[in-house]
Protein backbone atom coordinates (compact mmCIF):
# COMPACT_ATOMS: atom_id res chain seq x y z
CA UNK A 1 0.00 0.00 0.00
CA UNK A 2 2.49 2.48 1.09
CA UNK A 3 4.41 2.00 -3.00
CA UNK A 4 0.61 2.46 -4.78
CA UNK A 5 0.79 5.50 -1.91
CA UNK A 6 3.77 6.59 -3.28
CA UNK A 7 3.26 6.18 -7.24
CA UNK A 8 0.06 8.10 -7.11
CA UNK A 9 1.74 10.86 -5.10
CA UNK A 10 4.43 10.93 -8.23
CA UNK A 11 1.61 10.95 -10.37
CA UNK A 12 -0.15 13.84 -8.96
CA UNK A 13 3.32 15.78 -9.10
CA UNK A 14 3.39 15.47 -12.64
CA UNK A 15 -0.11 17.18 -12.98
CA UNK A 16 1.53 20.38 -12.31
CA UNK A 17 3.29 20.48 -15.27
CA UNK A 18 0.33 20.77 -17.40
CA UNK A 19 -0.14 24.20 -16.08
CA UNK A 20 2.97 25.33 -18.25
CA UNK A 21 0.83 25.29 -21.12
CA UNK A 22 -1.16 28.45 -21.92
CA UNK A 23 -5.00 28.68 -20.40
CA UNK A 24 -6.97 28.76 -23.32
CA UNK A 25 -6.57 28.71 -27.46
CA UNK A 26 -7.33 31.83 -28.09
CA UNK A 27 -3.81 33.26 -25.56
CA UNK A 28 -1.96 31.11 -27.91
CA UNK A 29 -3.33 32.31 -30.65
CA UNK A 30 -2.59 35.90 -29.95
CA UNK A 31 0.86 34.61 -28.46
CA UNK A 32 2.07 33.26 -31.51
CA UNK A 33 0.64 36.39 -34.01
CA UNK A 34 2.74 38.70 -31.38
CA UNK A 35 5.73 36.43 -31.43
CA UNK A 36 6.12 36.07 -35.01
CA UNK A 37 5.45 39.96 -35.46
CA UNK A 38 7.95 40.46 -33.22
CA UNK A 39 10.40 37.81 -34.61
CA UNK A 40 10.07 38.92 -38.15
CA UNK A 41 10.61 43.19 -37.31
CA UNK A 42 14.05 42.14 -35.30
CA UNK A 43 15.21 39.53 -38.09
CA UNK A 44 14.15 42.71 -40.84
CA UNK A 45 15.67 45.53 -38.56
CA UNK A 46 18.85 43.70 -37.10
CA UNK A 47 19.85 41.55 -39.00
CA UNK A 48 18.33 40.64 -43.03
CA UNK A 49 18.15 44.71 -43.90
CA UNK A 50 14.63 43.79 -45.44
CA UNK A 51 11.47 45.92 -46.22
CA UNK A 52 8.51 46.11 -43.34
CA UNK A 53 6.20 44.15 -45.74
CA UNK A 54 8.17 40.69 -44.60
CA UNK A 55 6.42 41.01 -41.11
CA UNK A 56 2.99 41.07 -42.31
CA UNK A 57 3.94 38.25 -44.93
CA UNK A 58 5.62 36.14 -41.43
CA UNK A 59 2.28 36.75 -39.48
CA UNK A 60 0.48 35.79 -42.61
CA UNK A 61 2.13 32.85 -43.43
CA UNK A 62 1.74 31.99 -39.72
CA UNK A 63 -2.11 32.60 -39.69
CA UNK A 64 -2.50 30.28 -43.09
CA UNK A 65 -0.28 27.26 -41.52
CA UNK A 66 -2.27 27.02 -38.31
CA UNK A 67 -5.36 26.47 -40.54
CA UNK A 68 -3.49 23.96 -41.98
CA UNK A 69 -2.65 22.23 -38.71
CA UNK A 70 -6.36 22.47 -37.87
CA UNK A 71 -7.30 20.09 -40.65
CA UNK A 72 -4.48 18.16 -40.42
CA UNK A 73 -4.87 17.19 -36.71
CA UNK A 74 -8.52 17.63 -36.79
CA UNK A 75 -9.91 15.16 -34.23
CA UNK A 76 -6.76 16.34 -31.76
CA UNK A 77 -6.68 18.74 -29.36
CA UNK A 78 -6.33 21.48 -31.68
CA UNK A 79 -5.19 23.78 -28.67
CA UNK A 80 -1.44 21.89 -28.59
CA UNK A 81 -0.87 22.91 -31.84
CA UNK A 82 -1.27 26.80 -31.17
CA UNK A 83 0.53 26.07 -28.44
CA UNK A 84 3.49 24.45 -30.22
CA UNK A 85 3.53 27.81 -32.42
CA UNK A 86 3.22 30.06 -29.62
CA UNK A 87 6.81 28.21 -27.91
CA UNK A 88 8.03 27.78 -31.18
CA UNK A 89 8.22 31.05 -31.54
CA UNK A 90 9.04 32.34 -28.04
CA UNK A 91 12.50 30.16 -28.79
CA UNK A 92 12.93 31.40 -32.26
CA UNK A 93 12.77 35.07 -30.58
CA UNK A 94 15.00 33.75 -28.09
CA UNK A 95 17.76 32.57 -30.82
CA UNK A 96 17.52 36.17 -32.02
CA UNK A 97 18.38 38.09 -28.75
CA UNK A 98 21.06 36.05 -28.02
CA UNK A 99 22.54 36.91 -31.09
CA UNK A 100 21.85 40.53 -30.21
CA UNK A 101 23.55 40.21 -27.40
CA UNK A 102 26.86 38.09 -28.98
CA UNK A 103 26.48 41.21 -31.66
CA UNK A 104 26.28 43.68 -28.63
CA UNK A 105 29.27 42.06 -26.87
CA UNK A 106 31.71 41.51 -29.38
CA UNK A 107 30.92 44.73 -31.08
CA UNK A 108 29.91 43.08 -34.70
CA UNK A 109 26.82 42.89 -36.73
CA UNK A 110 24.46 40.26 -35.81
CA UNK A 111 24.60 37.16 -37.99
CA UNK A 112 21.76 35.52 -39.69
CA UNK A 113 23.13 32.36 -38.37
CA UNK A 114 20.43 33.22 -35.35
CA UNK A 115 17.64 33.47 -37.45
CA UNK A 116 18.47 30.40 -39.20
CA UNK A 117 18.59 28.53 -35.62
CA UNK A 118 15.48 30.17 -34.48
CA UNK A 119 13.93 27.92 -37.52
CA UNK A 120 15.39 24.81 -36.61
CA UNK A 121 14.82 25.19 -33.32
CA UNK A 122 11.17 25.76 -33.96
CA UNK A 123 10.79 22.78 -36.33
CA UNK A 124 12.55 20.47 -33.31
CA UNK A 125 9.69 21.62 -30.64
CA UNK A 126 7.12 21.02 -32.99
CA UNK A 127 8.40 17.43 -33.68
CA UNK A 128 8.38 16.86 -30.12
CA UNK A 129 4.92 18.48 -29.59
CA UNK A 130 3.77 16.45 -32.50
CA UNK A 131 5.19 13.05 -31.80
CA UNK A 132 4.66 13.05 -28.14
CA UNK A 133 0.66 14.70 -27.76
CA UNK A 134 -0.75 14.61 -31.70
CA UNK A 135 -0.10 11.37 -32.13
CA UNK A 136 1.94 11.74 -35.36
CA UNK A 137 4.57 8.95 -36.39
CA UNK A 138 8.46 10.43 -37.14
CA UNK A 139 8.14 10.37 -40.59
CA UNK A 140 4.42 12.29 -40.51
CA UNK A 141 6.19 14.80 -37.72
CA UNK A 142 8.90 15.87 -39.76
CA UNK A 143 7.06 16.33 -42.96
CA UNK A 144 4.17 18.51 -40.90
CA UNK A 145 6.79 20.34 -38.36
CA UNK A 146 8.93 22.01 -40.77
CA UNK A 147 5.59 23.27 -43.18
CA UNK A 148 5.16 25.93 -40.54
CA UNK A 149 8.41 27.67 -39.58
CA UNK A 150 9.63 27.26 -43.19
CA UNK A 151 6.97 29.01 -44.36
CA UNK A 152 7.31 31.94 -41.81
CA UNK A 153 11.10 31.43 -42.90
CA UNK A 154 10.76 31.60 -46.77
CA UNK A 155 7.81 34.70 -45.78
CA UNK A 156 10.00 36.86 -43.17
CA UNK A 157 13.71 36.24 -45.37
CA UNK A 158 14.00 37.98 -48.62
CA UNK A 159 14.41 35.58 -51.40
CA UNK A 160 17.93 36.24 -52.62
CA UNK A 161 19.14 35.30 -48.94
CA UNK A 162 17.14 31.90 -48.57
CA UNK A 163 20.02 29.79 -49.93
CA UNK A 164 23.50 31.56 -48.41
CA UNK A 165 21.22 31.17 -44.85
CA UNK A 166 19.74 27.41 -45.25
CA UNK A 167 23.56 26.20 -46.67
CA UNK A 168 25.63 27.18 -44.45
CA UNK A 169 27.49 24.47 -42.98
CA UNK A 170 27.27 25.75 -39.41
CA UNK A 171 23.86 26.51 -39.28
CA UNK A 172 23.17 22.77 -41.55
CA UNK A 173 24.96 21.52 -38.18
CA UNK A 174 23.76 22.78 -35.75
CA UNK A 175 20.07 22.41 -37.25
CA UNK A 176 20.92 18.64 -37.33
CA UNK A 177 21.89 17.89 -34.16
CA UNK A 178 18.31 19.95 -32.87
CA UNK A 179 16.33 17.64 -35.10
CA UNK A 180 17.94 14.47 -34.04
CA UNK A 181 17.95 15.33 -30.61
CA UNK A 182 14.54 15.84 -30.82
CA UNK A 183 13.47 12.78 -33.16
CA UNK A 184 16.17 10.72 -30.20
CA UNK A 185 13.93 12.14 -27.63
CA UNK A 186 10.51 11.47 -29.22
CA UNK A 187 11.68 7.74 -29.63
CA UNK A 188 12.75 7.06 -26.20
CA UNK A 189 10.17 8.87 -24.00
CA UNK A 190 7.44 6.64 -25.90
CA UNK A 191 9.18 3.66 -25.14
CA UNK A 192 9.84 4.83 -21.27
CA UNK A 193 6.86 2.61 -19.87
CA UNK A 194 7.91 -0.65 -21.50
CA UNK A 195 7.44 -3.67 -21.14
CA UNK A 196 4.24 -2.61 -18.98
CA UNK A 197 3.51 0.28 -21.16
CA UNK A 198 3.86 -0.20 -24.80
CA UNK A 199 3.82 3.34 -26.03
CA UNK A 200 3.98 5.94 -23.78
CA UNK A 201 2.97 8.77 -26.18
CA UNK A 202 -0.36 6.83 -26.54
CA UNK A 203 -1.21 7.46 -22.93
CA UNK A 204 -0.65 10.57 -22.83
CA UNK A 205 -2.38 11.09 -25.65
CA UNK A 206 -5.25 9.76 -24.54
CA UNK A 207 -4.97 11.75 -21.34
CA UNK A 208 -5.34 14.72 -23.24
CA UNK A 209 -8.10 13.55 -25.58
CA UNK A 210 -10.15 12.61 -21.78
CA UNK A 211 -9.47 16.66 -20.68
CA UNK A 212 -11.62 17.17 -23.81
CA UNK A 213 -14.57 15.09 -23.06
CA UNK A 214 -13.31 12.00 -24.96
CA UNK A 215 -12.16 9.38 -22.44
CA UNK A 216 -13.15 6.37 -24.33
CA UNK A 217 -9.60 5.41 -25.33
CA UNK A 218 -7.76 5.95 -21.51
CA UNK A 219 -10.61 4.20 -19.58
CA UNK A 220 -9.72 1.28 -22.19
CA UNK A 221 -6.47 1.05 -21.46
CA UNK A 222 -7.15 1.94 -18.04
CA UNK A 223 -9.47 -1.21 -17.98
CA UNK A 224 -6.72 -3.49 -20.06
CA UNK A 225 -4.57 -3.12 -16.77
CA UNK A 226 -7.56 -3.64 -14.47
CA UNK A 227 -8.10 -7.10 -12.64
CA UNK A 228 -11.38 -8.07 -11.49
CA UNK A 229 -12.19 -7.71 -7.41
CA UNK A 230 -14.49 -7.58 -5.10
CA UNK A 231 -15.69 -4.64 -2.90
CA UNK A 232 -18.76 -4.28 -0.49
CA UNK A 233 -20.56 -1.40 -0.07
CA UNK A 234 -22.78 -0.61 3.57
CA UNK A 235 -25.91 1.62 3.59
CA UNK A 236 -27.19 2.76 7.23
CA UNK A 237 -31.01 3.51 5.96
CA UNK A 238 -32.65 5.85 8.59
CA UNK A 239 -36.62 5.83 8.63
CA UNK A 240 -37.47 2.46 6.43
CA UNK A 241 -37.36 2.37 2.81
CA UNK A 242 -38.21 6.05 1.91
CA UNK A 243 -35.83 7.28 4.42
CA UNK A 244 -32.30 8.94 3.62
CA UNK A 245 -28.72 6.78 4.31
CA UNK A 246 -25.22 7.16 5.35
CA UNK A 247 -23.77 5.29 2.44
CA UNK A 248 -19.62 3.44 3.21
CA UNK A 249 -18.57 2.62 -0.09
CA UNK A 250 -15.20 0.12 -0.79
CA UNK A 251 -14.96 1.76 -4.20
CA UNK A 252 -13.01 5.24 -4.66
CA UNK A 253 -13.57 8.07 -6.31
CA UNK A 254 -11.57 8.62 -9.07
CA UNK A 255 -8.99 8.21 -11.02
CA UNK A 256 -9.53 11.87 -12.52
CA UNK A 257 -12.43 14.02 -13.95
CA UNK A 258 -14.22 12.84 -15.75
CA UNK A 259 -12.49 9.44 -16.32
CA UNK A 260 -14.24 6.30 -14.62
CA UNK A 261 -15.70 6.35 -10.99
CA UNK A 262 -14.52 10.46 -10.94
CA UNK A 263 -17.71 11.28 -9.21
CA UNK A 264 -19.08 7.65 -8.02
CA UNK A 265 -20.33 9.56 -4.65
CA UNK A 266 -22.98 11.82 -6.95
CA UNK A 267 -23.95 9.36 -9.32
CA UNK A 268 -24.88 6.99 -5.88
CA UNK A 269 -26.25 9.79 -4.80
CA UNK A 270 -28.67 10.15 -7.11
CA UNK A 271 -29.13 6.60 -7.24
CA UNK A 272 -30.20 6.54 -4.27
CA UNK A 273 -33.28 8.97 -4.51
CA UNK A 274 -30.88 11.63 -4.20
CA UNK A 275 -31.30 11.63 0.23
CA UNK A 276 -27.68 9.70 1.19
CA UNK A 277 -24.84 10.75 1.88
CA UNK A 278 -21.77 9.13 0.37
CA UNK A 279 -19.09 9.09 2.98
CA UNK A 280 -15.28 8.38 1.99
CA UNK A 281 -14.54 4.56 3.50
CA UNK A 282 -11.43 3.27 4.28
CA UNK A 283 -10.10 2.82 0.44
CA UNK A 284 -7.54 4.86 -1.59
CA UNK A 285 -6.64 5.20 -5.76
CA UNK A 286 -5.79 1.13 -5.79
CA UNK A 287 -9.84 0.69 -5.33
CA UNK A 288 -10.36 3.57 -8.40
CA UNK A 289 -13.04 2.48 -11.09
CA UNK A 290 -11.56 2.60 -14.50
CA UNK A 291 -14.46 2.88 -17.03
CA UNK A 292 -18.17 4.41 -17.21
CA UNK A 293 -19.09 0.92 -17.52
CA UNK A 294 -17.90 -0.56 -14.46
CA UNK A 295 -19.07 2.11 -12.73
CA UNK A 296 -22.77 0.96 -14.60
CA UNK A 297 -22.10 -2.48 -13.48
CA UNK A 298 -21.19 -1.17 -9.52
CA UNK A 299 -24.56 1.11 -9.76
CA UNK A 300 -26.38 -1.40 -10.35
CA UNK A 301 -25.48 -3.72 -7.86
CA UNK A 302 -26.65 -1.04 -5.33
CA UNK A 303 -30.49 -2.41 -6.37
CA UNK A 304 -29.48 -5.64 -4.70
CA UNK A 305 -28.50 -4.69 -1.19
CA UNK A 306 -29.33 -7.12 1.74
CA UNK A 307 -30.87 -5.99 5.36
CA UNK A 308 -28.53 -7.44 7.43
CA UNK A 309 -29.68 -5.74 11.04
CA UNK A 310 -32.25 -3.61 12.28
CA UNK A 311 -32.89 -1.59 15.68
CA UNK A 312 -34.30 1.75 16.99
CA UNK A 313 -31.40 2.52 19.48
CA UNK A 314 -27.91 3.71 19.75
CA UNK A 315 -25.61 4.74 21.98
CA UNK A 316 -24.71 9.08 22.52
CA UNK A 317 -21.71 9.80 20.60
CA UNK A 318 -18.65 9.05 22.34
CA UNK A 319 -15.15 11.50 21.13
CA UNK A 320 -11.91 10.28 21.55
CA UNK A 321 -8.74 12.52 20.91
CA UNK A 322 -5.19 11.27 20.94
CA UNK A 323 -2.50 13.53 19.93
CA UNK A 324 -3.68 15.32 16.23
CA UNK A 325 -5.99 11.84 16.27
CA UNK A 326 -9.43 12.30 16.90
CA UNK A 327 -12.47 9.58 16.74
CA UNK A 328 -15.85 9.88 17.23
CA UNK A 329 -18.23 7.12 17.42
CA UNK A 330 -21.91 6.03 17.78
CA UNK A 331 -23.18 2.22 18.38
CA UNK A 332 -26.54 0.96 16.21
CA UNK A 333 -27.00 -1.76 18.73
CA UNK A 334 -24.01 -3.88 18.45
CA UNK A 335 -22.69 -1.79 14.56
CA UNK A 336 -20.06 0.22 15.97
CA UNK A 337 -19.97 3.64 13.06
CA UNK A 338 -16.24 5.71 13.42
CA UNK A 339 -15.75 9.17 11.58
CA UNK A 340 -11.90 9.21 11.90
CA UNK A 341 -10.23 12.70 11.55
CA UNK A 342 -6.80 14.55 11.56
CA UNK A 343 -8.24 18.11 11.27
CA UNK A 344 -7.12 20.14 10.77
CA UNK A 345 -3.66 18.80 10.37
CA UNK A 346 -4.67 16.75 7.51
CA UNK A 347 -3.54 13.68 5.55
CA UNK A 348 -4.09 11.12 2.64
CA UNK A 349 -6.49 8.41 2.92
CA UNK A 350 -5.68 6.46 5.31
CA UNK A 351 -4.62 2.87 4.83
CA UNK A 352 -6.36 -0.43 4.71
CA UNK A 353 -3.95 -1.79 7.34
CA UNK A 354 -6.03 0.65 10.14
CA UNK A 355 -9.21 -1.61 9.44
CA UNK A 356 -8.28 -4.85 9.98
CA UNK A 357 -6.65 -3.51 13.44
CA UNK A 358 -9.92 -2.07 14.33
CA UNK A 359 -12.00 -4.95 12.88
CA UNK A 360 -10.06 -7.38 15.20
CA UNK A 361 -10.54 -4.81 18.70
CA UNK A 362 -14.31 -4.85 18.12
CA UNK A 363 -14.88 -8.50 18.22
CA UNK A 364 -12.73 -8.53 21.19
CA UNK A 365 -14.92 -5.78 23.02
CA UNK A 366 -18.17 -7.29 21.96
CA UNK A 367 -19.20 -5.49 19.18
CA UNK A 368 -20.55 -6.83 15.81
CA UNK A 369 -19.77 -4.91 12.34
CA UNK A 370 -17.52 -2.00 12.88
CA UNK A 371 -18.11 0.45 9.80
CA UNK A 372 -15.38 2.79 9.28
CA UNK A 373 -15.44 6.56 7.85
CA UNK A 374 -12.15 8.69 6.88
CA UNK A 375 -13.99 12.33 7.42
CA UNK A 376 -11.48 14.04 4.69
CA UNK A 377 -11.68 17.15 6.17
CA UNK A 378 -8.26 18.79 6.03
CA UNK A 379 -5.16 18.66 3.47
CA UNK A 380 -2.50 16.69 4.36
CA UNK A 381 0.44 14.21 3.45
CA UNK A 382 0.56 10.35 4.11
CA UNK A 383 -0.40 9.89 7.61
CA UNK A 384 2.53 9.70 10.01
CA UNK A 385 3.78 6.38 11.91
CA UNK A 386 2.76 8.49 15.21
CA UNK A 387 -0.28 9.78 14.06
CA UNK A 388 -1.42 6.32 12.70
CA UNK A 389 -0.76 5.14 16.21
CA UNK A 390 -2.40 7.76 18.13
CA UNK A 391 -5.68 7.10 15.26
CA UNK A 392 -5.75 3.42 15.88
CA UNK A 393 -5.39 3.76 19.66
CA UNK A 394 -8.62 6.04 19.72
CA UNK A 395 -10.44 3.82 17.76
CA UNK A 396 -9.56 1.46 20.28
CA UNK A 397 -11.09 3.51 23.31
CA UNK A 398 -14.13 4.62 21.33
CA UNK A 399 -15.13 0.72 20.52
CA UNK A 400 -14.52 -0.23 24.49
CA UNK A 401 -16.77 3.27 25.11
CA UNK A 402 -19.26 2.20 22.89
CA UNK A 403 -19.46 -1.16 23.80
CA UNK A 404 -20.50 -0.53 27.44
CA UNK A 405 -22.32 2.33 26.68
CA UNK A 406 -26.43 2.55 27.21
CA UNK A 407 -27.87 2.63 23.82
CA UNK A 408 -31.12 4.95 23.81
CA UNK A 409 -34.40 5.27 21.72
CA UNK A 410 -33.33 7.47 18.87
CA UNK A 411 -35.05 9.92 16.39
CA UNK A 412 -33.02 11.37 13.42
CA UNK A 413 -33.63 13.65 10.75
CA UNK A 414 -31.74 14.87 7.50
CA UNK A 415 -31.40 17.45 5.12
CA UNK A 416 -29.50 18.70 1.90
CA UNK A 417 -28.95 21.49 -0.41
CA UNK A 418 -31.13 20.33 -3.39
CA UNK A 419 -33.54 23.17 -2.88
CA UNK A 420 -30.91 25.65 -1.94
CA UNK A 421 -29.06 27.76 -4.47
CA UNK A 422 -25.77 26.53 -3.75
CA UNK A 423 -23.02 26.57 -6.35
CA UNK A 424 -19.25 26.95 -5.41
CA UNK A 425 -16.32 25.66 -7.85
CA UNK A 426 -15.29 23.64 -4.69
CA UNK A 427 -18.33 21.27 -4.20
CA UNK A 428 -19.34 18.66 -6.21
CA UNK A 429 -22.96 17.94 -7.92
CA UNK A 430 -24.44 16.14 -4.54
CA UNK A 431 -24.44 19.65 -2.78
CA UNK A 432 -24.39 19.06 1.16
CA UNK A 433 -26.22 17.11 3.39
CA UNK A 434 -26.99 17.05 7.44
CA UNK A 435 -27.99 14.81 9.33
CA UNK A 436 -29.52 15.13 13.02
CA UNK A 437 -29.64 12.32 15.27
CA UNK A 438 -31.53 12.87 18.90
CA UNK A 439 -31.36 10.45 21.40
CA UNK A 440 -31.35 11.22 25.51
CA UNK A 441 -32.56 14.66 25.54
CA UNK A 442 -29.29 15.39 23.19
CA UNK A 443 -29.23 16.79 19.54
CA UNK A 444 -26.31 15.88 17.70
CA UNK A 445 -25.24 16.76 13.99
CA UNK A 446 -23.24 15.10 11.09
CA UNK A 447 -22.33 17.45 8.19
CA UNK A 448 -21.46 16.18 4.46
CA UNK A 449 -20.21 17.77 1.41
CA UNK A 450 -20.02 16.42 -1.80
CA UNK A 451 -16.51 17.23 -2.09
CA UNK A 452 -12.54 16.58 -2.84
CA UNK A 453 -11.32 17.45 0.95
CA UNK A 454 -11.44 20.03 2.73
CA UNK A 455 -9.32 23.52 3.26
CA UNK A 456 -7.14 23.09 6.55
CA UNK A 457 -8.92 24.84 9.62
CA UNK A 458 -12.49 25.27 7.83
CA UNK A 459 -13.86 22.36 9.69
CA UNK A 460 -13.24 23.60 12.78
CA UNK A 461 -14.65 27.43 12.05
CA UNK A 462 -17.76 25.62 11.44
CA UNK A 463 -18.12 23.66 14.45
CA UNK A 464 -17.52 26.65 16.31
CA UNK A 465 -20.21 28.71 14.95
CA UNK A 466 -22.81 25.33 15.28
CA UNK A 467 -21.35 25.84 19.28
CA UNK A 468 -22.74 29.24 19.40
CA UNK A 469 -25.92 28.71 18.41
CA UNK A 470 -26.29 25.58 21.27
CA UNK A 471 -25.49 22.63 18.59
CA UNK A 472 -22.93 20.27 18.35
CA UNK A 473 -21.01 19.28 15.34
CA UNK A 474 -19.91 16.31 15.64
CA UNK A 475 -17.90 16.53 12.72
CA UNK A 476 -17.84 17.15 8.87
CA UNK A 477 -17.22 14.70 6.04
CA UNK A 478 -16.28 14.61 2.53
CA UNK A 479 -17.16 12.57 -0.12
CA UNK A 480 -13.39 12.92 -1.62
CA UNK A 481 -15.28 13.43 -5.15
CA UNK A 482 -12.83 13.66 -8.37
CA UNK A 483 -15.95 15.76 -10.36
CA UNK A 484 -14.50 19.16 -10.87
CA UNK A 485 -17.03 22.03 -11.89
CA UNK A 486 -14.03 23.85 -13.38
CA UNK A 487 -10.85 23.39 -13.85
CA UNK A 488 -8.25 24.41 -11.39
CA UNK A 489 -4.93 26.14 -12.68
CA UNK A 490 -3.34 24.85 -9.68
CA UNK A 491 -1.06 21.68 -8.72
CA UNK A 492 -3.91 19.99 -7.04
CA UNK A 493 -6.68 19.85 -9.90
CA UNK A 494 -9.34 20.77 -7.96
CA UNK A 495 -10.19 23.34 -5.38
CA UNK A 496 -10.98 22.02 -2.07
CA UNK A 497 -14.15 22.77 0.23
CA UNK A 498 -14.21 26.02 1.66
CA UNK A 499 -11.38 27.61 -0.65
CA UNK A 500 -13.50 29.44 -2.97
CA UNK A 501 -16.73 29.24 -1.06
CA UNK A 502 -14.90 30.61 2.11
CA UNK A 503 -15.52 29.67 5.78
CA UNK A 504 -18.50 32.04 6.71
CA UNK A 505 -20.98 30.90 3.95
CA UNK A 506 -20.77 27.36 4.28
CA UNK A 507 -21.21 28.08 8.07
CA UNK A 508 -24.45 30.05 7.33
CA UNK A 509 -25.57 26.73 4.43
CA UNK A 510 -24.37 23.75 7.16
CA UNK A 511 -26.63 25.98 10.19
CA UNK A 512 -29.44 26.14 7.79
CA UNK A 513 -29.73 22.62 6.78
CA UNK A 514 -29.15 21.99 10.63
CA UNK A 515 -32.05 23.89 11.39
CA UNK A 516 -34.18 22.18 8.68
CA UNK A 517 -33.17 19.10 10.12
CA UNK A 518 -34.19 20.31 13.06
CA UNK A 519 -37.63 20.51 11.86
CA UNK A 520 -37.80 16.55 10.36
CA UNK A 521 -36.23 14.88 13.20
CA UNK A 522 -38.73 11.86 14.34
CA UNK A 523 -39.02 8.50 15.79
CA UNK A 524 -36.67 6.57 13.65
CA UNK A 525 -35.47 3.05 13.09
CA UNK A 526 -31.90 1.77 11.42
CA UNK A 527 -31.26 -0.66 8.53
CA UNK A 528 -27.80 -2.00 7.74
CA UNK A 529 -27.59 -2.90 4.44
CA UNK A 530 -25.08 -4.57 2.36
CA UNK A 531 -24.25 -5.47 -0.77
CA UNK A 532 -20.93 -7.31 -2.44
CA UNK A 533 -19.86 -6.39 -6.29
CA UNK A 534 -17.62 -7.97 -8.38
CA UNK A 535 -16.08 -5.13 -10.86
CA UNK A 536 -12.38 -4.56 -12.35
CA UNK A 537 -10.78 -2.08 -10.36
CA UNK A 538 -7.14 -0.51 -10.95
CA UNK A 539 -5.01 -1.99 -8.08
CA UNK A 540 -1.30 -1.08 -7.65
CA UNK A 541 0.19 -1.97 -10.59
CA UNK A 542 -1.25 0.39 -13.00
CA UNK A 543 -0.47 3.32 -11.35
CA UNK A 544 3.14 1.54 -10.72
CA UNK A 545 3.75 1.57 -14.29
CA UNK A 546 2.38 4.73 -14.86
CA UNK A 547 4.69 6.44 -12.49
CA UNK A 548 7.63 4.82 -13.99
CA UNK A 549 6.93 5.48 -17.15
CA UNK A 550 6.93 9.31 -16.26
CA UNK A 551 9.96 8.99 -14.13
CA UNK A 552 11.66 7.61 -16.91
CA UNK A 553 10.01 10.35 -19.31
CA UNK A 554 10.79 13.00 -17.11
CA UNK A 555 14.62 11.67 -16.82
CA UNK A 556 14.82 11.98 -20.48
CA UNK A 557 13.97 15.25 -20.50
CA UNK A 558 16.62 16.42 -18.12
CA UNK A 559 18.92 15.22 -19.68
CA UNK A 560 17.98 16.28 -23.40
CA UNK A 561 17.48 19.94 -21.73
CA UNK A 562 21.04 19.74 -20.12
CA UNK A 563 22.01 18.87 -23.40
CA UNK A 564 20.03 21.04 -25.84
CA UNK A 565 20.99 24.01 -23.42
CA UNK A 566 24.39 23.75 -23.61
CA UNK A 567 24.45 22.98 -27.61
CA UNK A 568 22.38 26.86 -28.06
CA UNK A 569 25.19 28.39 -25.24
CA UNK A 570 27.31 27.04 -27.44
CA UNK A 571 26.43 29.10 -30.49
CA UNK A 572 28.15 32.08 -28.66
CA UNK A 573 31.12 30.96 -29.93
CA UNK A 574 30.24 31.01 -33.73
Amino acid sequence: MQTSTDDVSRLQGRYSLTLLTPSSRYFSLCLSMGMVVAVATVAAWWYLDAGYWHVAAAAAALALTQILDSLYIRNREYSKSLHSSAFGCCLWMLALLMGLAVATITASEPSPFFVTLGLFLFASFRIGIYTTVLGCGIGRAWAICFVQPAAVFAAMVPAEMWGTLLLDPVSLGYGAVYLGCATAWSVLTDRSGRPALKSTHVLVQAYIDSQGGRQHVIESIMEGNSSESEVRTTLVRFGGPDGFCVVLPEVHPGPYHPVGGSNIPYLIFEKLGSRAMVMHSISDHTLNIPSQGQVDRYLKSLEKTAIRETGTTCTEPRVVTKGRSRVTGISFGRNALLFMSLSPYGMEDLPSSIKAEIDRHARRAGLGRVMLVDCHNAMGPEISEDDYSDMLQASRECLDAMAAAKQHPMEAGYANSGGMDIRSEDMGMGGLGMLCLRMNGSRYYIGWADANNMQNGTREKIVAEFTKTGRTLLDICTSDTHYTPVKAKNRNGYYQLGLMSGDRRLSGWFLDLAREADGRVSPSKFDISETDTSLLLMGSKIFEHYSRAMDRSMNLVKIFMIGCSALFLSALLV
